[in-house]
């Protein structure tokens, strides 16, 4: 519930449902990370191991609560789940944000910076093709390989 609670609170971040947010904590978690401050639930990122490609990642959900962002919360979460996810053999770090949410842009662009891989940008999902105009394009970025 605090999971779903931070979503709902921190537009505009897109809303999964509760039944989902529970599906990632549990059936998800090991690739699942929970920033907590006094005990309240400040961030939180969610991913999953493609099935198709063990060595990859994809992060599904990056959220920081609004009044705690700028402090490099969403950095640190990035890097504990990749943490987490290497000893496991994975490689490489996916994630979809549209081009207008330059936070999330910038997030994985200094993560790859910051550990010198390449990262690479194409399109996952297009506005007109997948959308019928009613969403912005989801670019695929493509982070890796870590060693």
């Amino acid at each position: 519930m605090r999971v779903f609670a931070l979503v709902r609170d921190n537009p505009p971040l897109e809303q999964n449902s509760l039944y989902c947010n529970l599906l990632q904590c549990s059936h998800f978690a090991d690739t699942a990370v929970l920033a907590e401050q006094e005990g309240r639930v400040v961030g939180f990122i969610t991913g999953f191991r493609k099935p198709a490609d063990p060595e990859t990642v994809f992060a599904w959900q990056v959220a920081v609560d609004a009044g705690q962002r700028g402090r490099g919360i969403a950095g640190q979460l990035l890097a504990h789940l990749m943490e987490n996810c290497r000893a496991d053999g994975v490689r490489f770090l996916e994630a979809s944000v549209t081009p207008d949410n330059r936070a999330s842009m910038t997030l994985f662009e200094r993560f790859a910076e910051k550990r010198d891989v390449p990262l690479a940008k194409s399109d996952l999902f297009t506005r007109d093709k997948h959308f019928n105009g009613t969403h912005e394009t989801e670019v695929l970025l493509r982070i890796g390989p870590l060693d």
